[in-house]
């Protein structure tokens, strides 16, 4: 397994590592701002047309709050931790169903099994290489909203059947966060004249989107060179797509996933210049390169 203090040096580490809010605040009202303005041109102008824009658009944006909250997770958004912690959970997590401390928790056994049978997100892509009906089968139950709902349930749940004491309080608090971080939603978008399209949020928030988070966990994981080796570059991937599949499917430069396994504390803003020293240092030459998230998937998904 590489070990980067073997390779890098104090001042390459340094530069890696440096964290700026002035590129996390970037980042969080630029992806902001753009579901906003796709749910008012909805909003404003609904048609099929703009209604199909967003249900595509949108999900780019939402696993967009999604890689930010994995990166205040990693305390690497910002220079502060506490404004990780608020950000992250507030701005970025709740509003997509999801909670920090919990994420946060599992994300590192993630970390620190990845490429063992123990890795808490092996059950994401094990199965793959697969054929396409079954594939098919997977599209067709995101599209629908029954992966969504699957999901939904298990967050009511989650927040109603506790047994008691404290994880009845702790399961009861974030259902109430998250049912009133979606009430503020609707009610910044009520207060703009455009009330309605929050069902437009949340619907492609349990359809479109649970697509975009799969190909996300492919393109991370699934049918890589050695998925039981400890090495990085052998049980995870990185995916150098073009621009407009990065904003469609891969914001905030979470196809540099490879990368950020290599060494977690480096902050998204960052990873493209790690990686690119990672080439000029020879670190990367027998890892396998994928251009495109189509690419991906045909290594992946297969006729027989």
């Amino acid at each position: 397994m590489v070990k980067m203090n073997e390779h890098l040096s104090a001042s390459e580490r340094e530069q890696l590592l440096r964290r700026s809010d002035l590129w996390a605040w970037w980042l969080l009202l630029s992806n902001w701002a753009m579901i906003l303005l796709l749910l008012l041109l909805a909003g404003l102008f609904p048609h099929p047309l703009t209604l199909l824009v967003a249900w595509v658009m949108l999900p780019g944006r939402q696993l967009g709050l999604s890689v930010l909250m994995h990166e205040a997770g990693h305390s690497t958004l910002f220079v502060r931790r506490g404004l990780n912690q608020w950000v992250g959970q507030w701005l970025c997590a709740l509003p997509t169903l999801n909670d920090l401390q919990s994420y946060a928790a599992g994300h590192v056994d993630h970390h620190r099994l990845a490429g063992t049978m123990d890795d808490p997100d092996l059950p994401n892509y094990r199965a793959y290489p697969i054929d396409r009906q079954r594939f098919r089968r997977k599209v067709f139950r995101d599209l629908t909203g029954q992966t969504g709902f699957k999901l939904l349930s298990g967050l009511v749940q989650g927040g109603l059947s506790h047994f008691g004491g404290d994880a009845l309080s702790a399961g009861r608090g974030l259902l109430s966060k998250q049912i009133g971080t979606q009430m503020m939603l609707g009610f910044v978008l009520w207060s703009m004249g455009i009330g309605w399209t929050w069902w437009l949020w949340f619907g492609t928030l349990m359809t479109s989107y649970m697509l975009v988070a799969r190909l996300r966990q492919i393109a991370e994981h699934a049918a890589v060179p050695d998925a039981n080796d400890p090495d990085p570059r052998m049980n995870t991937r990185t995916v150098d797509a073009p621009a407009w599949q990065r904003f469609v499917m891969a914001p905030n430069f979470v196809n540099y996933h490879l990368e950020h396994h290599l060494l977690p504390g480096v902050p998204c803003y960052r990873l493209p210049a790690f990686r690119a020293l990672l080439m000029k240092k020879g670190l990367l030459a027998d890892v396998p390169l994928f251009s495109g998230y189509s690419e991906v998937l045909r290594h992946t998904v297969r006729a027989t």
